[in-house]
This record gives C-alpha cells, structure tokens and sequence, in this order.
C-alpha cells in the first residue's frame, strides 16, 4: 500500500472563512502558549513534558477563554501533536528550534472526526465542526482519518492523504537516464528534452514593482493588506508554475520506464554560487528527485541514484575517454574518437550506462509525455 496525498482550493463564503481563521488564529495561540511554557521551563532548568503541558493547558488556561469552547477541540490537541513532532526533529537534527507563529504565515489547523473515517466526494463535503463546504474540483470518493486546512495568498486550501494499492503501468522504455540543467530541466538519454519555464524569472520584474510599492505603505494599513495580498499571489502563481512542471515530468519519467538514473547533486553546495543560484533555486533540483523517489513506488518503477562524484559530463558516451569539461563549454568533444554532441545529452547516455551499479554509482529501490521535444 502506499499513500497519496490531495490538496485542492475550497470554495467559502464569508461566514466559513471567518471560521477558519478562527481555527487557524485557535491553533495558533495553543502552540505559541505551549512552546511559550516549553521555554520557561527549560530555562528553569526542569524537563518538560508535552504531556504535562496539556493537562495544564486543558485544566487551566482553557476554561479562561470561553470562545475556544465554540470552535472544535481536535484543533488544540493537534496543535500539541504539531508542536511535538517539531521538538522531535529538533532533537533528532532535522530541524532547527521551533519559532512561534506569526499571525498571517503558514496558518493551518487539522480536523478529525475523532476516530471516525470523514467521507469526501464529489465537490461537497460535510467536515466535522465545520459543516458544509464545497470545492473548485471534484473530488474522488475517499474515506480519510483528518483534514488539514491551510490558507496561502487569501485563499484556503484543503490537504489529506489517502491510502492506495500501486498501479503498475506498462512501460515503453527499461533504462533512461536524466541530466538536470538550468536551460534546459532535463535532458533525457533517448534524445528529449524538457524546457525550464523558469517562472521566477519571468515574474522578476513585476514581483519587485509589487514589493517596491508595498515598501511605500504604512505597515497594518488596508492598502497595505490589498498590495500584500497582490506580492503573496504572484509568489503562488510562481510557486503553481513551477509545481506543475515538475510534477508532470516526475509522472511522465515513473510511469514509462522501469529504471530511472539521475544524479545525486549537491544543491546546497551549487547554491553557494551566488551568479547561478537565483538559477538553481528555481528549477528545483531536490524537488524533482523527492518527487521522482516517491512516484517510483506509486506506479512500480526504480529509481537509481548516481555517485555524487561519478564524472558523467567528462567521460565520452561513445568510447569512455575522459577530459575535462568547464562549464561554460556546452558542445563535448571528444579528444579520443571525435564525438561531438550536446554535453547535457552526453551526460545523460553516460547516467543511463551507469546502472549497472559499477565503480561509480550505487542504485536504490524506490503515457504521454508533458510537452517534451526531440532533439
């Protein structure tokens, strides 16, 4: 079994949003209050309990504020688990410190029906404490344990996951192998090739007027709220773009071949070049590979992972020679046989020869095509 994950926009008046903002700002309180105590405590020099923050928090402060009494309990008890999972990463190293909530950013709460199923279907659906409420898009008929409700740009947005069996697809090739670039996304072995939208760079210059013009407001104003709201939607629009093209050519590479080869590339060190990481950033390198190792398992594909240091733009996919490449040279050729061919193309020939796990990769278990173009 594996799980899928489903976000889509809700379509609310203005009584529904005022209520979730009201679960949202509720959600939010809880956790500040319990990272708040989290903090004393552990200044004092004590080892708090997360359980023994509850109790304290359910007993005391609670029936201080009659309005949490109208809005549904689950939200304040996830709000705990919330705040739990982020010590858990904190502890672990996988994360940094928890910092409080700002009102505005990142505002979410979760719902359940207390250990019932919540049926979704269609573009009406009944949600525990909230009623009725529909979606732009329908929604396929799905039994899931909770909700989380999050709002981005004004708008607000309804995620869940449910659990699958995996669709094994027919597939029309057995090994590809895939070269990531900034001009072009991707470079396939069989010769095609995936165009960069590159959406930040297309929004650059409208996005700074936005920002300059919201650097000229009073801060808390309402014009000040309006051009804000126009900053956050472009960001989305931007964000949307981006998502988009990844997620088809995830789907499209782990549908249609039983093996795919990539390169297992140092983001965070490529982004300390400061010329190509505005670049870098927008194509998404780690979002494609998160994306491609999950997909693998959805629909029975593999995903292989080359060696950081396997040397795939210097060797010759047609005699094995290497030589070095610099960067700025874009046509490989060969100093042994003469091959001349694009260097994103070699470099892939040489992922997709590489999965026979030789000296340097190593691999790991994990339709139509989104309009691609043959070379």
């Amino acid at each position: 079994m594996v799980y899928k994950a489903f976000r889509t926009k809700l379509k609310l008046n203005d009584h529904q949003a005022t209520l979730m903002a009201k679960h949202a700002g509720y959600a939010r309180k809880v956790f500040n209050w319990g990272l708040r105590l989290w903090m004393l405590a552990d200044r004092e020099g004590l080892k708090p309990n997360l359980n023994s923050i509850k109790k304290v928090f359910t007993n005391h402060v609670k029936p201080q504020y009659p309005w949490m009494s109208e809005l549904s309990s689950r939200v304040y008890q996830y709000a705990f688990i919330n705040l739990g999972d982020a010590f858990k990463r904190c502890f672990t190293g996988i994360s940094k410190y928890p910092k409080f909530k700002k009102k505005g950013y990142h505002d979410s709460f979760t719902l359940d029906n207390c250990g019932k199923p919540i049926r979704l279907s269609g573009t009406r659906h009944k949600l525990p404490f909230v009623g009725w409420v529909s979606t732009l898009e329908a929604i396929p008929e799905s039994l899931v344990k909770k909700v989380t409700i999050s709002r981005q740009a004004g708008d607000w947005y309804m995620s869940f996951f449910v659990e699958t069996t995996p669709e094994i697809t027919p597939k029309c090739r057995e090994i590809i192998g895939v070269d990531l670039g900034i001009n072009n996304l991707a470079t396939c072995s069989d010769g095609t090739n995936f165009s960069n939208p590159k959406a930040y760079k297309s929004a650059a210059k409208k996005l700074a007027r936005l920002q300059r013009h919201l650097s000229r407001k009073i801060k808390g104003s309402k014009n000040w709220y309006k051009c804000l709201l126009k900053v956050q939607r472009l960001h989305r629009r931007v964000a949307n773009i981006r998502r988009d093209t990844i997620h088809k050519l995830t789907t499209f590479l782990a549908k249609n071949h039983s093996q795919v080869v990539i390169e297992d590339l140092n983001v965070s060190g490529m982004l300390r070049n400061h010329r190509l990481a505005g670049s870098i950033a927008d194509a998404s390198f780690y979002e494609f590979r998160r994306q491609l190792d999950y997909k693998s398992s959805w629909y029975g594909s593999k995903l292989i992972i080359a060696d950081r240091f396997y040397p795939s733009s210097q060797l010759c996919s047609n005699c094995g020679h290497r030589q070095k490449m610099p960067l700025n040279q874009r046509i490989f050729q060969c100093h042994n046989c003469g091959l001349v061919i694009d260097r994103d193309l070699n470099a892939s020939l040489n992922l997709e020869k590489s999965s026979g796990c030789g000296d340097y990769t190593c691999g790991r278990g994990a339709a139509d095509s989104p309009g691609r173009s043959k070379k």
